[in-house]
């Protein structure tokens, strides 16, 4: 009940500051005309918003400087550090480069750059995690559930930063090597299922007919289970007939995940593919002969590029958080391979040492933090990449 009367309040306060930020800006004559404007003519919803916002500044530094909480900080740090790196690296790229490259590094925004960076990092990770790690993600040390820290008094090792986990194999090198696992596996199932998506939706945009419906009828029948649940029950199966050959379930789970994303990948393809093909150019290169992959390559794909490659984006992410999903229940990327989503469920036991060391509670979350950090990324580049393929202003 008190948690509900403090919600209740919060919203309350916000709502009447609304209406005081408002007033009070009406009242007061500021030396910008502009500013003056702004606040005369300002709806109440603005003023509500720049409450929340003096709100959540107000949250920041009471939780950061007067009762700081490790996570919290850990957070604001983390989010300074990263706002700085993205800053430093769209900095350098004005500065180093080509002419076409620093002219693209002077139109991008900070969140494309941070973006980039992420995605940078990730890849070096991925490809060289063999040289990165200390060692191997099948690696077994005769010390279970060593706390991270490096501190023998607090049941740490200084040979395992971040501990090991409950069968003795070292946390900081399967989180390096589950980002070569988890990200790669999700980039090449993300590539089929554009790969079948996009070839069967411009088919069925060009040719139409049987064709059309026969693919759309099997779509259609394909999105009416709720995905993560229809691969829960393919991946179930196939676990049964992959046995232990943990090789051939991830090889399923590459096929099975790619078929029911290209559904949504084919329901674009189809939609723009269907606005294209009616264009007098594409009835141009039809009478001038042309096959049906000259078609597709040459006159569809290029205008369909800015939709579609906003759906890669998303597709990734959506690849990736499955992935994951099917690891945390067990049936997804199999032992020994390292997977963040397998993390999280094993590490999930570390937080009842949080007593001992805030950095134990956070190992869960630093494998679920890669997963978000890489979807914010992704999605951030995604936007911009759309905005300058579509032509639109900032």
């Amino acid at each position: 009940m008190s948690v509900l009367l403090w919600i209740i309040g919060i919203i309350v306060g916000l709502l009447a500051g609304g209406w005081v930020i408002r007033a009070i800006g009406q009242a007061i004559n500021l030396p910008s005309k502009a500013a003056n404007i702004y606040f005369r003519d300002m709806p109440y919803l603005a003023s509500v918003g720049l409450a929340v916002g003096v709100f959540a500044i107000a949250v920041v530094i009471y939780f950061y400087f007067i009762a700081p909480t490790p996570f919290f900080v850990w957070a604001v740090n983390g989010f300074v550090f990263f706002a700085i790196c993205a800053f430093l690296f769209r900095l350098l790229g004005r500065n180093i480069g080509t002419e076409g490259s620093k002219k693209l590094f002077r139109q991008m925004p900070l969140t494309a750059a941070f973006g980039i960076l992420v995605i940078i990092v990730y890849a070096i990770t991925s490809i060289f995690a063999g040289f990165i790690a200390p060692y191997g993600q099948e690696e077994v040390f005769a010390r279970a559930n060593l706390l991270p820290g490096g501190d023998p008094a607090t049941g740490g090792d200084p040979a395992h930063k971040l501990g090991t986990d409950q069968i003795g194999r070292d946390i900081l090198s399967r989180i390096i090597y589950g980002a070569q696992n988890t990200v790669g596996i999700a980039f090449i199932t993300t590539c089929i299922a554009f790969l079948i998506g996009t070839s069967m939706g411009f088919l069925a945009a060009i040719k139409g007919g049987w064709i059309d419906q026969l693919t759309s009828r099997i779509v259609d029948a394909l999105m009416a289970i709720p995905q993560l649940i229809f691969a829960l029950l393919l991946m179930t199966i196939a676990t049964a007939w992959a046995g232990s050959n943990g090789f051939l379930v991830t090889v399923y789970m590459v096929l099975i995940i790619a078929v029911l994303d290209s559904t949504r990948v084919y329901r674009l393809s189809r939609a723009v593919g269907l606005n294209i093909v009616v264009m007098d150019y594409i009835e141009a290169a039809k009478l001038r002969g042309e096959t049906l992959s000259y078609l597709v390559f040459k006159e569809i794909l290029p205008n369909a590029f800015a939709p579609l490659l906003a759906e890669f984006g998303l597709r990734f992410c959506f690849v990736f958080l499955t992935i994951a999903s099917l690891s945390f229940l067990g049936i997804g990327i199999q032992p020994p391979l390292a997977d963040w989503g397998t993390m999280v469920k094993d590490l999930a036991a570390f937080i009842n040492f949080a007593q001992f060391s805030p950095l134990t509670a956070a190992l869960p979350l630093m494998a679920a933090g890669a997963i978000a950090l890489l979807t914010v990324g992704v999605n951030f580049v995604v936007d911009w990449m759309l905005q300058k393929t579509s032509g639109l202003k900032e």
